[in-house]
């Protein structure tokens, strides 16, 4: 599991079936509670915002916190950090 902090959202209006209807959100990693220069895109399955700190799920297990697990995801936004 990864720990990011969202930075923006992406607009797709083109994409593959079984993503439409799905938030996908530009998210900065943080390690070592320190924001570094690595960003990825993730779904955002829990109605995450711009500022926000994120629990993110990459690889196979990604699809599986989806409705579609066959969704071609790699990496999916899962929580939302309180503190």
């Amino acid at each position: 599991m990864l720990k990011g902090k969202i930075i923006g959202n992406i607009v797709s209006t083109r994409k593959k079936e079984a993503l439409v209807g799905s938030k996908f959100m530009e998210v900065q990693l943080i390690k070592n509670n320190v924001l570094t220069d690595e960003y990825i895109v993730a779904v955002d399955s829990v109605g995450a915002g711009i500022g926000e700190t994120v629990l993110l799920t990459t690889g196979s297990s990604a699809r599986l916190a989806l409705t579609d697990t066959a969704a071609p995801v790699d990496a999916v936004i899962v929580g939302i950090v309180d503190y």
